[in-house]
C-alpha cells in the first residue's frame, strides 16, 4: 500500500523483455534503503524488488501489468516516479493508494498559472469513478480532481510536486497511469451488486 506522495525519481537504465514479462532495471538514489522482495510504485505501478546491484535495482513487470499501464511505452534514460511502500506507523500524507493501475489517460492541456500548473487529463471511455475534488492517483502522484466531466478531470500542480516528480517532463499527448480512489470502486461494487 501507498500514499502517493513521490519519494524519489529513478531512471530507467535497461529494459529486457522475457516472454512476455518486462524486466526494468533502475538507478535511484532511494536504492540503498531497498531490499529484496520490497513493493516500490513506479510512475503508480507497484512492482517487487527482485535484485539489487551496486548501482541499481531491477523489477518484472508481467503481461496484465504492462496492458494495464503505459509500463509499454517506457525507454531507457525515462525518469520515473518512485515511493516505497506505506510504513503503518506514518502519516497517510496523500491517499491509499495500492499501485493498481486502472487505466491510462492523456494529458489534453497544460496551462501554467503564474506559479502553478493546470494539467487536464482525457480518459479512455466514461467513468464515473472520479468525483470533484475527490483523490485520483496519476503516475503514483496522489491529487486533487476538478473540473470532471464522464471522460476528463483536471489537477492544479505546485511548484514542489512540479519539480519533485516527472509532471515536469509531461507534455500534450502524454500517456499517464491512472489509479481511482479505492473507496470509490468499493462503493461503485457494491452499488452494481444490488
Amino acid at each position: 500500500m501507498f500514499t502517493g506522495i513521490i519519494e524519489s525519481l529513478g531512471e530507467i537504465t535497461s529494459l529486457k523483455k522475457e516472454g512476455s514479462n518486462l524486466r526494468v532495471e533502475i538507478k535511484a538514489s532511494l536504492k540503498d534503503q531497498l531490499k529484496v522482495d520490497q513493493s516500490v510504485a513506479h510512475n503508480g505501478v507497484c512492482l517487487t524488488v527482485e535484485q539489487i546491484t551496486p548501482n541499481s535495482y531491477e523489477v518484472v513487470a508481467v503481461k496484465e501489468t504492462i496492458d494495464k499501464s503505459n509500463l509499454g511505452t517506457w525507454n531507457v534514460g525515462q525518469k520515473v516516479n518512485l515511493e516505497r511502500c506505506m510504513q503503518m506507523n506514518g502519516r497517510l500524507d496523500g491517499h491509499i493508494v495500492q499501485g493498481h493501475v486502472d487505466e491510462t489517460a492523456k494529458v489534453s492541456c497544460i496551462v501554467e498559472e503564474d506559479g502553478s500548473w493546470v494539467y487536464e487529463f482525457k480518459l479512455n471511455k466514461p467513468t464515473t469513478l472520479i468525483v470533484e475534488k475527490g483523490s485520483i492517483c496519476i503516475n503514483g502522484t496522489s491529487l486533487t480532481a476538478f473540473n470532471v466531466t464522464d471522460n476528463s478531470f483536471a489537477v492544479t500542480i505546485i511548484p514542489y510536486t512540479y519539480k519533485h516528480t516527472i509532471f515536469h517532463q509531461l507534455i500534450e499527448g502524454s500517456e499517464v497511469n491512472i489509479e481511482f480512489d479505492i473507496v470509490g470502486k468499493y462503493i461503485q461494487r457494491m452499488v452494481t451488486k444490488n
